[in-house]
């Protein structure tokens, strides 16, 4: 599954640290690895797929028990899942400055390196823990859990997970969320929900982003939800722009309605 894509490596390889945190420019978690290991290819599928199979196991069951403790908290967990620059970190963003008087926020800010995303959402007004992946292309329950243990969200709040940038592998690791929420921005193809539908066939909520460049770009947003709901019929829409808050009303009336109803 993630052999060949750095998701192998060891635990170790994956650091937690708190927004405001300053990184040694030498710190080893700044080299990049050019190459990746090589892998022996032995065409052992079934062993593969049993292997597969024990790792999403051991990561659901780990996602029940994130769950259950949200549950037990009331806290509202959304995980956000787009490709690289669809504006998660800017919805963030907006949002935190809109909602931190009314509702106690906290973010989990997942990337293969650099503190940058955590600072903007602690500049925003929020908590924030940076989860470092290394060469890992996704967060999972056991990184969740990690995490959970050191940001300590409050009763009765909002944690948001962004999840590292990549439609691919974040759609099959379940962190305990009680929502998976994709984002699209209008700069993307229109038809993204048909190149990568496991992801939006996981979701919950669509939310376009940036509609604020539609007389720009060639993007059509009744044919993106047309193709959404041939993969998911049940996908729930929201039209934004994080940037000058288009839209964002309807996204801020949803969080309470689910957070109060927890």
């Amino acid at each position: 599954m993630c052999d060949t894509c750095g998701c192998n490596q060891p635990d170790t390889a994956v650091t937690f640290h708190k927004a405001g945190y300053s990184m040694p420019p030498d710190s080893g978690n700044w080299r990049v690895q050019t190459s990746l290991p090589k892998i022996e290819h032995k065409h052992d599928h079934g062993r593969e797929i049993e292997l597969e199979q024990d790792v999403l196991g051991k990561n659901n069951a780990l996602a029940e028990s994130n769950r259950h403790y949200f549950k037990t908290h009331s806290i509202l967990t959304l995980n956000l899942v787009s490709s690289p620059g669809s504006g998660k970190t800017s919805l963030l963003e907006q949002t935190i400055r809109e909602l931190k008087l009314e509702i106690p926020m906290s973010i989990i800010e997942g990337d293969q390196q650099t503190m940058q995303d955590a600072d903007r959402i602690l500049a925003a007004g929020a908590p924030a823990l940076q989860v470092n992946t290394g060469n890992g292309c996704h967060l999972d329950a056991s990184m969740i859990e990690r995490a959970v243990e050191s940001l300590k969200p409050a009763d009765s709040s909002l944690l948001f997970i962004e999840n590292v940038g990549n439609l691919v592998c974040p759609a099959l690791f379940d962190l305990g969320e009680a929502h998976k929420i994709v984002i699209i921005s209008v700069t993307e193809g229109d038809d993204k929900p048909l190149k990568y539908p496991t992801m939006f066939s996981v979701s919950d909520i669509c939310i376009i982003n940036k509609i604020d460049l539609l007389p720009y770009v060639n993007f059509d947003v009744e044919r993106c939800k047309a193709f959404a709901r041939q993969v998911n019929p049940n996908l729930r829409f929201f039209e934004v722009s994080a940037t000058n808050g288009t839209g964002m009303n309807d996204w801020y009336s949803w969080l309470k309605t689910e957070l109060h109803t927890l």
